[in-house]
């Protein structure tokens, strides 16, 4: 069994997927912010941790020890458009869902590539690969977060370790709903709030992308680079890649 570390374990696919992981027999070091949030999980070990802050990183490393498996999972998102959206929340976004997880793969691969062994999962998302109206930031952070993690794949692979990306689409995980909107009564861009809802017709469950991030796990080197979770995800990717270039694309009808 893997001694497995994953970010943002206090709640939805973070809490999920360590409550599996332990389970399944798993050495699962879960972090969170606030490890108060995380005293009923029952896994080997909880751990205070800021994705964002440089001495909480180096300071959870060193508490681990050997990391065979990262999974990459805090995140956060906001509702915005590209026009009004606050530029300090665009890089706080960043901050957390790209820098955040670079700063652990970062911290976790100079020992899995002294060992020549290694994992590490990036929980991405189909807005890593498309657009949707209001969450573009948040896409953005995705595109970014899914470029570095392309090329770490390559850049690491000559060292045993491989690199993988999970896509799921909407997921009941609470997150749309705690995500900070930056659209008042007097935006311009205020009507399409109210369809974002189009857009997240059948989320999936937490554990439906636990389950994803353990069977990614469970193949090891093997594990597709990219997989998209659940079915909405995989049209929804399909669809986009069959669309022209030509012209943007959304993955649902928009009356605007």
């Amino acid at each position: 069994m893997a001694r497995i570390l994953i970010t943002g374990a206090s709640r939805g696919i973070g809490r999920a997927t360590a409550a599996l992981l332990a389970e399944q027999g798993h050495d699962v070091v879960a972090t969170a912010r606030r490890v108060d949030d995380l005293a009923d999980l029952k896994v080997s070990r909880r751990l205070a941790l800021d994705v964002t802050d440089p001495d909480s990183v180096t300071a959870a490393i060193a508490r681990a020890g050997d990391i065979d498996v990262l999974i990459s999972n805090a995140g956060a998102t906001v509702r915005a458009p590209v026009e009004t959206v606050p530029i300090d929340a665009v890089r706080d976004l960043f901050e957390l869902n790209t820098l955040g997880a670079l700063r652990l793969a970062q911290a976790v691969l100079p020992a899995m590539r002294t060992r020549g062994s290694g994992q590490i999962v990036f929980v991405s998302s189909i807005q890593g690969r498309l657009v949707i109206p209001l969450i573009g930031p948040y896409a953005a952070s995705k595109w970014a977060l899914e470029a570095l993690a392309e090329t770490l794949a390559v850049e690491a692979a000559h060292f045993g370790v491989s690199v993988h990306v999970l896509q799921p689409g909407a997921v009941a995980s609470g997150g749309a709903e705690r995500a900070q909107t930056f659209l008042d009564e007097t935006n311009p861009y205020r009507p399409l709030l109210d369809q974002l809802g189009a857009f997240r017709p059948d989320p999936i469950s937490v554990e439906e992308v636990a389950g994803a991030v353990a069977e990614t796990i469970a193949q090891g080197q093997n594990a597709p680079f990219r997989s998209p979770v659940g079915e909405p995800a995989a049209r929804a990717l399909q669809a986009r890649k069959e669309a022209p270039e030509e012209t943007p694309f959304l993955p649902a009808p928009l009356r605007w």
